[in-house]
């Protein structure tokens, strides 16, 4: 329910807020500091602040709040709302009267009803009445066929159970000859087979330019190979991927350096044809 609380000022107040209209929440106190002001006021976490100074908080933003708060300087006068709480405790009477120190810690009187299930209550026996505590077992004849079936099974040794396949397993194994059961084969482990044969073997290509094997991406051109890397044009060293080449030579060039090796006759022009794609 609603109540005022009023602090003495000046600040520090001792206590945390969280919440505003900024984060679609109340303004609600979530710490106290031990021995601050707001300890002594009996402020609690999760006390809701309605009002400020006489402001309500129902438009605040977390800031605002703050604000109003650090504006206080004498005294800061909050209205707060706070939920019942009830807190039950067994009352100890002495002479008639109820004791405030004291709580009942003894367990509930017996009750007679054995089968109904309660906490705290004393361990009863289990008594029929008109019977004796201390049950005994009837004995069974002991010329009947049930007293004989279990005396004599009880001194011979008892066999493990074992499934038919089981049984048929071990007979293969104990006999060791080749007359297997009908419906039965023999299994042998699987072999993982290593390929092998000249035929299965491919031979590393070289790179034409730096002589080393090529192990990956292979860029071949007629009938060389070379790397990634290795695929440039002889003069300027030009990354020749997505540029296009040109053979003069035997060696590889850009279309630049290969304009300038294949220079024509007087009165004549250098004319580029591209292979048609």
């Amino acid at each position: 329910m609603p109540q005022n609380v009023v602090l003495p000022g000046p600040a520090p107040w001792g206590f945390r807020l969280s919440g505003g209209i900024d984060f679609n929440q109340p303004l609600i106190i979530t710490r106290i500091t031990p021995g601050s002001k707001a300890a002594a006021a009996n402020l609690c976490p999760g006390d809701v602040i309605l009002a400020i100074d006489g402001f309500g908080t129902e438009s605040m933003t977390h800031a605002d709040a703050q604000d109003r708060i650090k504006a206080a300087a004498r005294q800061l006068c909050l209205k707060i709302d706070r939920a019942e709480t009830r807190l039950w405790s067994p009352q100890v009477t002495e002479d008639g009267k109820a004791h405030p120190f004291k709580i009942n810690l003894e367990s509930e009187p017996q009750d007679v009803n054995y089968f109904e299930h309660k906490h705290n209550i004393r361990p009863k026996p289990f008594i029929i009445p008109g019977r004796s505590s201390e049950p005994t077992a009837s004995p069974v004849p002991p010329q009947s066929d049930v007293y004989r079936m279990l005396h004599d099974n009880r001194n011979e040794p008892t066999q493990p159970r074992q499934s038919g396949s089981f049984r048929v397993l071990q007979e293969l194994v104990n006999d060791g000859s080749d007359d297997r059961p009908a419906g039965t084969r023999s299994v042998r482990a699987p072999v993982t087979k290593v390929p092998c044969g000249a035929g299965s073997t491919q031979k590393m290509p070289l790179c034409d330019k730096c002589g080393s094997g090529i192990v990956g991406a292979v860029v071949k051109v007629r009938d060389k190979h070379r790397h990634p890397e290795c695929f440039v044009c002889a003069d300027c060293n030009l990354n020749l991927k997505q540029k296009g080449y040109f053979f003069v030579e035997g060696e590889l060039y850009c279309e630049t350096h290969a304009r300038a090796r294949m220079r024509p006759p007087e009165g004549y022009d250098t004319v580029t044809l591209y292979p048609k794609a």
